[in-house]
């Protein structure tokens, strides 16, 4: 499989409580965080609610 890393560019102040469980879930902390998580269809699904938020690559 793929492999994405995840970069959260902006803080999640101020944004829906569902937005920034989102950010939690995906193991973003803080701005600037990044992880690397395989593509599936529950982690695309995660990105685009939150992709105002965070950059992605592909790995």
């Amino acid at each position: 499989m793929t492999k994405i890393k995840i970069t959260q560019t902006r803080s999640k102040i101020g944004f829906d409580k569902r937005q920034q469980a989102t950010l939690q879930a995906l193991g973003l902390n803080k701005t600037n965080d990044s992880v690397e998580k395989e593509v599936n269809a529950q982690i695309q699904g995660m990105v685009n609610k939150v992709k105002h938020l965070v950059k992605v690559e592909n790995i």
